[in-house]
């Protein structure tokens, strides 16, 4: 795993877009953002049980599993947005970028491995704590007043506050 600041280029998503600033991942941490290095999927289950997670599927991303409706997909991954719930991501096989921003230092996009990439393949465990909520919620103005974002925000801040 490498995270970096975003080098906010033009282009497609799926390109790297390394700034060539990198960031630890305990900078990732003070965002929400566990990460873990698991080379077995029993490591994983153990995380899944101290956190509470009770559901679990596999996705494969790429055109040859995803046919015609594969651009349309991924395209769908490019809109900055939120799920309601704690989600877990293991890769499995294949590689890509995960983009979180960070409103802790100065609303800047940093760029880490897990969306698909130019390699467009990536397959993935997903998992969470009840049943899976699929739907998306795109920035939009009226997202600032979802309970989950201000939540997400307030705990970003407190931390942040720490951090002085």
């Amino acid at each position: 795993m490498k995270a970096y600041w975003f080098d906010n280029r033009e282009g497609d998503q799926r390109e790297e877009h390394d700034s060539g600033t990198p960031l630890p991942p305990s900078y990732l941490s003070n965002l929400g953002v566990l990460y873990h290095h698991c080379p077995t999927v029993s490591q994983v289950d153990e995380i899944a049980k101290e956190r509470s997670y009770k559901n679990r599927d596999e996705i494969t991303v790429s055109k040859a599993s995803m046919g015609d409706v594969y651009e349309e997909k991924v395209r769908m991954f490019f809109n900055e947005h939120l799920h309601e719930d704690e989600e877990i991501r293991y890769i499995l096989d294949g590689e890509g970028f995960f983009d979180v921003r960070s409103y802790v230092d100065g609303d800047r996009w940093v760029d880490g491995w897990m969306e698909l990439m130019n390699t467009q393949y990536i397959k993935a465990m997903r998992l969470f704590k009840d049943e899976p909520k699929w739907t998306p919620l795109n920035r939009a103005p009226e997202l600032e007043e979802n309970p989950h974002r201000k939540t997400y925000l307030q705990d970003r801040s407190a931390e942040a506050g720490m951090m002085t």
